[in-house]
């Protein structure tokens, strides 16, 4: 062998030798306090139960495992197969020892006197975890209490198992084993047992091994519980023991050089030849800078051709990656391209003049119908569902607490009893999300955001037949009325519902039980369809509760929707529109001669109540012209002022109607808005505000975009157009973790598995709109698409729906005047 062959050969020797202690050396713990090595990260109570909707499923010990969260909710834990709503432990405190590489988390079930602490540290290639007792357990959680590690289904099914004792498969569906207790009730047993586990010893990507330092560790299926529970490897904790009472070695294999592919971020709809073109890629910190990207046209037969190239400049790190952009706004000339960069190709996208011309048709044609409850959604050989909830609505008792966020006051402020049956709430509205209740908040929102697109735009589109009288639905069968004012008169319908009954807004109507609650499948089956009778033991007690306290933020935002509506049915439902007016108008003097009613539970007894009020004097100024209207505005300036993204769109449709010193404070209130949304979306390269809290952030994306909107039609001096439009692009795809479309059906490639109705399925509803990403701290962005039950990831919501709606026929108008 030439000796340059052999000084190579001894070279590339030398540094495998090199590499290989490192390849096997566990994770450190970093600057973020998690541990990480490549391939590898080891999360410890980085994130805990935020109490939003109790267990998320983002909490404890977790992995992320090749650049994907596999496994969750590492904690103690009083059953081996826990369920959303079941008891969790409330941090206490969290120490990081970065001396000794030490995590230590203290957590206790105060119903049961018991803290116990967490310890997890380096150990191997992964990490040792231990429960540590300072007392030992109580007696009534012996035989209860154990350590839970939850591993996701969707990146498991299919793989092998192995422990000491044998082998096996896990299960594409769940399929046991289960027996029955001595009371009758499900008891959950293993699917395998022993001291040690690995899973999917078959894929290198995935493998996974625990070993127990002492007693057994068994695999369970939690989806024999719940269809949104996780594979659950769990070790029962000892009794009468101190000390450390459990220890595991958790490792995790890792492939040398491994890093995570570059996600190539562009618009799955695509772009109007005369807008900003500009694709981001989200590369591995580890890996080498992308180089030069190419934009391919492609030809009718296939051929290809470079239409720009340029080498993709750096933008710098956000969260846990580097960050790259690709500009190729030049391109103007319509066609079909691909974006390569990085070794990767992008998703097909056109470049055309009407790229956003149908993109919100599905939300309208599909969504909203298939969300519309009291009504039977017939889609030709198909039925989303039938005739639901025509058993509404019972009477709540005083003083609940519901688990869904909805709270009753001490007073009922309505003529019914606890229990008693309430006609006249069985019709109109949509279901609020991937659930099954009405919450009057999301509808009035949505109603508004309804209206302005009708007034502002006025979709004719007729693709849908709606009968009220019948209360059926068909979809893609024109009735020779526009579908929009259609939806319109559907969610004020339920609105007004509630003033007919009660004489003021209510909280909504929600499932009485949890049973009910989590409920999937047809709507209609949730409940008989038959009134409850309280005389009759054997009635099933199934209908919906009505929360019915009267609260002045509801109030005022249900007649700002009523009053905006009330202009949009004029010639459409004329008797509806005028008793929509004359009830905003006898609410706003109801609210003006009583002290304000501030009671808040959860997040359904409305907003602000100055930004409520600011809603309804807006609307009700816009439908009547009434001056005094125009003085409460001017009086309501500071909740302008304080939080002028938010209100910023009601302060500008005002203008009309009100005086130039109100336009002056407008428009210098607007200057200084440009720079607070300036350093809003300077942390990251989309040009976005990507919040962090456990509902991901498109409701912000759209709301912003949609406030930019209204503010370069008042003032395009101060704001261009582009903002809107990075808002389009980012839930096209333009966005962190992934370039999925977070419109369903919508874009080449879009979310096909989310939290609708159907999510059990994994399947999506046309049109539907999710949440997006949600950054788990300390720097994870994340948006599952292979796991519909992350509600705060893909969670359906009319309100996103409407305002989505809106803002595609404004970038439809913003770009027809380039």
């Amino acid at each position: 062998m030439p000796y340059p062959a052999r000084r190579r050969l001894l070279a590339a020797a030398l540094a495998l030798a090199a590499a290989g202690p490192a390849l096997a050396a566990p994770p450190a713990l970093n600057e973020l306090e998690y541990f990480s090595k490549p391939g590898l990260d080891v999360l410890a109570f980085n994130n805990y139960y935020d109490g939003l909707f109790s267990d998320a499923k983002h909490a404890g010990v977790e992995l992320i495992h090749h650049g994907v969260r596999t496994a969750t909710n590492g904690d103690v834990r009083l059953s081996p197969t826990p369920e959303q709503w079941d008891p969790v432990a409330l941090m206490v405190d969290r120490k990081v020892d970065a001396r000794t590489s030490t995590v230590t988390t203290r957590l206790g079930y105060a119903a049961h006197d018991f803290e116990y602490d967490i310890r997890v540290s380096p150990a191997g290639e992964g990490v040792k975890l231990q429960v540590v007792f300072d007392r030992p357990l109580p007696r009534a959680l012996e035989g209860k209490a154990g350590f839970n590690l939850e591993f996701l289904p969707s990146a498991y099914w299919g793989k092998a198992w192995v422990t000491d004792t044998g082998s096996g498969q896990l299960p594409l569906y769940p399929a046991g084993p289960t027996t029955r207790g001595s009371d009758g009730t499900p008891v959950r047993l293993p699917m395998a047992s022993g001291r040690s586990l690995t899973l999917a010893p078959e894929d290198p990507q995935r493998r996974v091994t625990i070993a127990a330092g002492s007693g057994e560790l068994a695999i369970f299926d939690g989806r024999n519980q719940a269809q949104n529970g996780w594979y659950v490897v769990r070790g029962l904790l000892p009794a009468g023991k101190t000390g450390v009472v459990l220890e595991w070695t958790l490792e995790g294999n890792t492939v040398p050089g491994w890093t995570r592919p570059t996600v190539i971020g562009h618009s799955q709809v695509g772009y109007h030849p005369a807008q900003r073109k500009v694709a981001v890629l989200e590369t591995d910190r580890r890996a080498a800078a992308p180089g030069t990207a190419r934009l391919l046209r492609i030809d009718a037969d296939g051929r290809e051709h470079e239409a720009h190239a340029a080498r993709a400049e750096r933008w710098g790190p956000y969260l846990r990656y580097d960050y790259y952009t690709f500009d190729f706004s030049d391109v103007r000339e319509p066609g079909i391209y691909v974006i390569e960069a990085a070794g990767q190709r992008s998703n097909a996208f056109r470049i055309a003049a009407d790229a956003y011309a149908n993109a919100w048709q599905p939300t309208l044609d599909v969504f909203f119908p298939v969300q519309m409850d009291h009504m039977f959604v017939n889609e030709a050989y198909r039925v989303w569902h039938g005739r639901s909830h025509m058993d509404d609505a019972r009477q709540v008792e005083p003083n609940k607490e519901h688990f869904d966020l909805f709270g009753q006051g001490p007073d009922l402020d309505s003529p019914f009893q606890p229990g008693e049956h309430i006609p006249g709430l069985n019709y109109g509205g949509w279901f609020d999300a991937g659930d099954y209740d009405i919450r009057t908040q999301t509808h009035y929102a949505t109603v508004l955001s309804l209206v302005e697109t009708w007034e502002q735009f006025r979709p004719e589109r007729d693709e849908t037949s709606i009968d009220q009288d019948r209360q059926h639905v068909e979809l893609h069968r024109p009735d020779g009325v526009p579908d929009m004012l259609q939806q319109i008169e559907h969610g004020t319908l339920a609105l007004i519902a509630q003033h007919r009954v009660f004489g003021h807004a209510i909280p909504g109507i929600v499932e009485p039980d949890l049973g009910q609650y989590t409920h999937l499948g047809d709507a209609a089956s949730k409940t008989d369809g038959k009134v409850d009778d309280p005389n009759d033991p054997d009635s099933p007690r199934d209908d919906r509760l009505a929360f019915t306290t009267n609260t002045t933020a509801l109030n005022y935002g249900s007649a700002a929707a009523l009053a905006a509506a009330s202009r949009a049915l004029r010639g459409h439902n004329d008797a509806l529109a005028d008793e929509c007016l004359a009830t905003a108008q006898k609410v706003w003097e109801f609210e003006h001669a009583r002290e304000p009613n501030l009671f808040r539970v959860g997040n359904t007894t409305g907003g602000d109540p100055q930004d409520e009020e600011l809603r309804a004097a807006v609307q009700l100024l816009l439908a009547t012209g009434d001056a005094q209207y125009g003085a409460r505005i001017e009086a309501l300036w500071p909740a302008i002022d304080a939080r002028f993204g938010f209100n910023a769109g009601l302060a500008i449709a005002a203008l009309p109607k009100m005086d130039a010193a109100f336009a002056t404070k407008v428009r210098a209130r607007a200057e200084a808005f440009k720079a607070e949304r300036a350093r809003m979306v300077a942390e990251n390269p989309y040009g976005v505000l990507i919040t962090r809290g456990g509902w991901a952030g498109n409701g912000a994306v759209i709301g912003m975009a949609n406030t930019n909107y209204h503010l370069h039609k008042a003032f395009p001096d101060l704001f261009d157009i582009e903002p809107t439009l990075q808002g389009l692009n980012y839930l096209y795809g333009t966005h962190p973790d992934s370039n999925v479309s977070f419109v369903s059906a919508v874009g080449a490639k879009s979310k096909q598995v989310a939290y609708g109705m159907n999510r059990a399925d994994f399947s999506f509803i046309a049109g539907g709109i999710v949440p997006g990403v949600l950054v788990l701290k300390p720097d994870f962005p994340e948006n599952k698409e292979d796991w519909p039950f992350f509600w705060g990831q893909n969670e359906y919501v009319i309100n996103l729906g409407a305002s989505y709606i809106h803002l595609v026929h404004a970038a439809q108008d913003l770009l027809s005047r380039q």
